[in-house]
């Protein structure tokens, strides 16, 4: 029987939970991921824990954080003066925003913090800083 080994191919069913089992992701109402691995498409834990899976194999695994999204960067964290936002903003901790950066590309931001006059954004990844839990069931090697 073939096993998933690096560079194949695949298609994954999965659900992504945090350590107390909240589900951040799934793909089990929709189609499966379609990926080739050593592509840098996915994080690293998860490539991972694919390699010599068979076909409709399940199994569920544990990702580190450093094989996820890893530590959370205080560096990513940034003061913005509530006057820059839109008027029609109220920011609250928590709130997604996106930003535009010189070249026209969007990044995402989550504020952290809401000061007075001043709010602290935070750019690093929504699962950053996390061990993630992956249920993971092999469809297909293409």
């Amino acid at each position: 029987m073939s096993k998933v080994k690096e560079n194949d191919t695949v298609k994954v069913h999965y659900t992504g939970k945090l350590n107390n089992g909240q589900v951040f992701d799934s793909s089990l109402e929709r189609e499966p991921l379609k990926v080739q691995l050593g592509q840098s498409q996915l994080i690293p834990g998860f490539e991972k824990g694919l390699i010599d899976m068979a076909v409709n194999e399940k199994k569920t695994i544990t990702v580190a954080k450093e094989d996820a999204y890893g530590d959370i960067n205080k560096e990513l964290f940034h003061k913005v003066p509530k006057t820059d936002l839109p008027e029609d903003i109220k920011p609250e901790v928590g709130m997604g925003l996106v930003g535009s950066n010189a070249d026209g590309s969007q990044q995402q931001f989550r504020i952290a913090e809401v000061e007075e006059n001043h709010i602290i954004i935070d750019a690093n990844h929504p699962l950053s800083g996390q061990d993630l839990v992956f249920d993971l069931e092999v469809v297909e090697i293409l």
